[in-house]
């Protein structure tokens, strides 16, 4: 099978059967619905994030990615360590905000909510979220959380936080 390059951009593979190639990039259309067109992706580390609000408080453990197309979707994907102390009868929910608004709104949707009698908890946190931003600027995702309790901690010094987002081929 041939691979010709025609300096004007264009790339033609074999009889020309795929197309969408030009100018060194792969088109949405060529690689089709589903592919994943980038992944922005950090491992934060260092001291734990705490708070006993009973309002959602930013934790300060955010990112970026600025879709390529519109129509992308883009999928949040949060891991990492909880823990409340000093309190019984708790509620500490996590979520991801995308500029200013809480994406995950419910149990029923997704939103990690863990309820605790005893004095002490542990537990591990994955938050997953499908936005579709419409946009193709910048745009930011954070994740929040909020407690009933005396105080819970978002754990990055307990084994760090994964965050990551992967814009999507719709």
């Amino acid at each position: 099978m041939a691979l010709v390059l025609d300096g004007n951009g264009t790339m033609t593979v074999g009889n020309g059967d795929i197309t969408g190639i030009t100018r060194g990039a792969i088109e949405s259309t060529a690689i089709g619905t589903g592919a994943v067109l980038q992944v922005v992706s950090q491992f934060f580390t260092g001291a734990e994030i705490s708070t006993s609000s009973a309002s959602w408080a930013a934790t300060g453990i955010s990112l970026a990615i600025t879709p390529t197309s519109s129509s992308s979707k883009i999928l949040a994907h949060a891991s990492f360590d909880g823990a409340g102390a000093n309190s019984t009868s708790k509620t500490c929910e996590w979520t991801i905000f995308r500029g200013g608004s809480a994406l995950i709104t419910s149990n029923a949707g997704g939103i990690l909510q863990y309820d605790n009698s005893a004095t002490n908890f542990h537990a591990s946190v994955n938050l997953h979220y499908m936005d579709s931003p419409a946009t193709t600027s910048s745009t930011s995702y954070e994740i929040y959380f909020k407690t009933n309790g005396a105080g819970m901690r978002l754990a990055r010094d307990w084994g760090g936080i994964m965050f990551t987002l992967m814009e999507i081929a719709v």
